[in-house]
């Protein structure tokens, strides 16, 4: 199968744009937006909407519930993706997850995807009561089980450990058969290991090289060639994030990406989502994380982290990524002070001149694992 394409969409507003701009929140919620649309024009299969509660700064997207519906009717193929909504019970109990998810589905008439997470930061889950950050995996596991019984035909009921439901019916149904495709957030080899064997597709937040990734994604290929899937089928895919900068002028993508802001918004990661280790080379808060150098953007394409440039640059770039078996590509060019117009421009060309290069099946993967588990289910 061709290697596919999303955008990520997470909301960061540099502190320096709300300095000098006091609609510089609402500016960056309208330029996503406007991103997904010209993505949906330009070849992009996906847009991936993330949900972060109290993250100043770093994400200023906590009800991507409200957004995807609003960029679905706004667009025409793409598939609107949560990248995530947290499924933990005391953050958004599972029913009401279960009755929006089956929403989406009918709104964007099976253009949705359901990607999941627990959440990634104590300041979040602090906020909404948790207290042991460990807990959070249980609950992860409790619910994510329930939502294809919530589902399916006739009443549900559940009495668990951290969420109970009297018999009910939960409605809407999914309009797709059997049900959207199920992702989870994945961002240490434990997690891949479970993905491939729950049968879910894994959005991976971890940044580095190919090299850096390959036995991770080898390990969730091994893994899910024995899956007993929590859905109806096997979502068999993994979408790893990066960042991108493509112009016509490879120089002028490197200028860009040397004053982009991502330093400040790679910092935010290590100082809200205290989930995850945080590296040696990386300062403790305040002091930043600078924005790169040019020798470090060209260090860093060399090694494969970094796709910046040409169109032809970054293709090459993009090639090491397929060669290691990645099915999809998340790139977040909007996690910068890049204004809209560049944003747009670098949507646009990369869309246009890369990923034909890559992305040659006009069908969705998900499309298709879903419409054969219909037809094995008899719901085609």
């Amino acid at each position: 199968m061709s290697m596919e394409f999303g955008l990520f969409m997470g909301g960061f507003v540099h502190h320096d744009l709300m300095k000098s701009n006091p609609n510089a929140e609402h500016d960056r919620l309208m330029s996503e937006v406007r991103l997904a649309e010209v993505g949906d024009r330009h070849n992009w299969k996906y847009s991936w909407w993330t949900e972060h509660h109290f993250l100043y700064e770093y994400s200023h997207i906590s009800a991507n519930e409200v957004v995807m519906p609003w960029v679905a009717a706004r667009t025409e193929r793409m598939h609107i993706a949560s990248g995530i909504i947290n499924i933990t019970p005391p953050v958004n109990h599972p029913v009401r997850v279960a009755e929006r998810v089956a929403m989406l589905d009918h709104l964007s008439e099976g253009r949705f995807e359901f990607g999941t997470g627990r959440g990634s930061s104590t300041t979040e889950q602090g906020g909404f009561g948790i207290t042991d950050p460990d807990e959070t995996k249980a609950m992860f596991d409790e619910a994510i089980e329930q939502f294809v019984p919530m589902w399916r035909d006739g009443e549900y009921e559940y009495e668990g450990k951290y969420f109970s439901v009297p018999k009910r019916h939960i409605l809407p149904k999914p309009y797709s058969k059997p049900h959207p495709p199920l992702w989870v957030a994945a961002g240490n080899p434990g997690t891949f290991q479970k993905a491939g064997e729950m049968g879910l597709g894994v959005i991976c937040f971890t940044g580095g090289t190919p090299e850096k990734m390959a036995p991770l994604v080898e390990m969730y290929k091994e893994a899910i060639k024995t899956a007993k899937p929590v859905g109806e089928y096997v979502n068999d895919n993994i979408a790893i994030t990066t960042s991108f900068m493509c112009m016509e002028d490879g120089d002028d993508a490197i200028d860009w990406a040397t004053r982009s802001g991502n330093g400040r918004q790679q910092t935010l990661v290590f100082k809200y989502l205290d989930t995850f280790p945080r590296p040696d080379w990386v300062p403790a808060w305040p002091q930043e994380i600078p924005d790169p150098t040019r020798d470090q953007i060209l260090a860093g394409r060399d090694a494969g982290a970094s796709v910046i440039g040409t169109p032809a640059e970054c293709a090459e770039v993009i090639a090491r990524w397929e060669a290691i078996g990645v099915d999809q590509l998340i790139m977040g060019p909007s996690g910068s002070t890049y204004p809209n117009e560049v944003l747009e421009h670098t949507v646009q060309l990369f869309g246009d001149e890369v990923i034909p290069r890559f992305d040659t099946d006009p069908e969705f993967s998900t499309d298709r694992y879903r419409k054969a588990a219909a037809k094995s289910l008899g719901d085609a």
